[in-house]
C-alpha cells in the first residue's frame, strides 16, 4: 500500500504523529530501527509538566497536558498514569520570589497552583531537608510510563491501517527515505521524529544532544507524594553550555523513587559517567537526606535532542521537498508529544491549529542559516 506519510522514529513523538495523522484518514508508514518507545522515550522520566520559560513553551506544554488528560481518561492504569502534581521548591527568599512570579504566570493562563510557605511545604513533604523557604504546588502535573504510552498511541494508528516497518533509515530524500538495505520508500510527506538521530540524518539541523542520567530505587511507598523539582532546575534545563545537575524526584506508582536530573553537552556516549551520577545523587540527597539510605536498583542515561532556543522544531523544512520536522524537544518530549502531533497534523492537512504554530516552525533556524550562507558568499 502506498503511504501518504512516512514517519521516521517510533518514540513518543513519532507514535503520537502516526496516531494524529491516521486519525485524519492519512495512510501512515512508521519506520523504526529499534524498539517502539525506545531511545529518549524509554530513558525519560515521564513527567507531564507545565513549563513557562517562555510564552511559547507555556502554550505548547499546557495544550499538550490537556490532550494527555483526554488520552489517559479512559484507561489511566495502562499508561501508569499518576496525577501527583509538582512542587517547585524554593530554597530561599529569592527563589520564593521566583515561585510567586511563576504562580502569577500560571494562574494568568487558568492553571491551578498554590503557593506554599515553609510550614505548608513540610506538611506536604516531610522528607525534605530543613531550612527551605517554601514552594509552588502545580496540581495538574502528572507522570506516565512513556514506553507504554508510545505503544498505545502506535496501536491506535495500526488499528486504523498504519504500517510499522522495522528498518534503518540511511538518508532523507525528497518525498522519501533511503533505507540501509538499499530499499527506498516514497510518500508525499516525510515526518522526521527521530530525536537526536535527526541531526545524523540531516547535519544541517540545529540539534545537539544533551546527555542525562537517571536512577531508580527499590520500593519505598509514601516516601514522597509529589514530583519535587528545585526552582534552580529551570536554569540548568535550558542552559546552552556546561554540565549541570538539578534536584528532580518522582514517586512512581510502583512505590519506587525516580531520581534526576543531569545535563551534559558534547557527548553521545550512553555509558554512565560515574562522576556525574555521583554528583546528581549527592545533590538529590542534599534535598531529601533519607534518600541516601535507600537501595538503588538501576541507573541509566539518555540523549535529549536540544534546539538552540529551547523550543522544538515542528513544521515544514526546506532541507528536502516534502519534509516535516518533529524534533528538538529536549526534556519536554513526553509532555509536548501530543501537542506536537496535533500541530504537525494540522499543518499537513491544512487545518487551523489549536494554538499558533509560528513559534515552533523550523524556518526560524533555516532562515538564519540562509543568511549566514549568503553573508559567506558576499
Amino acid at each position: 500500500m502506498t503511504a501518504d506519510v512516512i514517519v521516521v522514529g517510533a518514540g513518543i513523538v513519532g507514535a503520537a504523529c502516526a496516531d494524529a495523522l491516521s486519525m485524519r484518514g492519512l495512510r501512515v508508514t512508521l519506520v523504526e530501527q529499534d524498539g517502539v518507545g525506545g531511545g529518549a522515550t524509554a530513558a525519560g522520566m515521564g513527567h507531564l509538566v507545565v513549563m513557562d520559560d517562555s510564552a511559547a513553551e507555556l502554550a505548547l506544554s499546557a495544550y499538550s497536558i490537556r490532550l494527555w488528560n483526554e488520552l489517559v481518561e479512559a484507561a489511566p492504569l495502562r499508561h501508569e498514569y499518576s496525577r501527583c502534581g509538582t512542587i517547585w521548591i524554593a530554597a530561599d527568599e529569592e527563589e520564593m520570589a521566583a515561585a510567586r512570579a511563576k504562580a502569577e504566570t500560571l494562574a494568568g493562563h487558568g492553571l491551578a497552583c498554590e503557593l506554599l510557605g515553609a510550614a505548608a511545604l513540610y506538611a506536604h513533604e516531610p522528607q525534605l531537608r530543613a531550612g527551605l523557604a517554601g514552594g509552588l504546588l502545580v496540581g495538574g502535573d502528572a507522570l506516565v510510563y512513556p514506553p507504554k504510552s508510545a505503544r498505545i498511541l502506535l496501536d491506535k494508528a495500526l488499528a486504523r491501517g498504519a504500517t510499522l516497518l522495522c528498518a534503518e533509515v540511511a538518508a532523507i530524500e525528497d518525498h522519501g527515505v533511503l533505507l540501509a538495505d538499499g530499499g527506498r520508500l516514497q510518500a508525499p510527506h516525510v515526518v522526521l521524529a527521530a530525536g537526536t538521530r535527526a541531526s545524523a540524518l540531516l547535519p544541517q539541523l540545529p540539534i545537539q544532544p544533551k546527555k542525562g542520567h537517571v536512577a531508580i530505587t527499590d520500593r519505598y511507598p509514601g516516601f514522597v507524594r509529589h514530583q519535587l523539582v528545585e526552582l534552580g532546575y529551570i536554569k540548568s534545563a535550558h542552559a546552552a553550555s556546561g554540565d549541570s545537575v538539578a534536584f528532580n524526584l518522582q514517586p512512581r506508582p510502583t512505590g519506587q523513587i525516580l531520581i534526576g536530573s543531569s545535563r551534559q553537552f558534547g557527548s553521545s556516549d550512553l555509558a554512565i559517567d560515574p562522576a556525574m551520577m555521583t554528583r546528581m545523587l549527592r545533590h538529590a540527597t542534599g534535598f531529601t537526606p533519607a534518600l541516601g539510605k535507600m537501595n538503588l536498583l538501576r541507573c541509566w542515561t539518555g540523549l535529549r535532542a536540544a534546539s538552540p532556543d529551547g523550543l522544538p522544531l515542528i513544521g515544514p523544512s526546506a532541507l528536502r521537498h516534502g519534509l516535516w520536522l518533529a524534533t528538538g524537544h529536549e526534556g519536554l518530549g513526553i509532555t509536548t508529544s501530543l501537542a506536537t502531533a496535533q500541530l504537525l497534523a494540522a499543518q499537513i492537512c491544512g487545518e487551523r491549529s489549536a494554538i499558533p504554530c509560528q513559534p515552533y516552525l523550523p524556518q526560524r533556524f533555516e532562515a538564519q542559516s540562509a543568511l549566514v550562507m549568503a553573508a559567506g558568499h558576499a
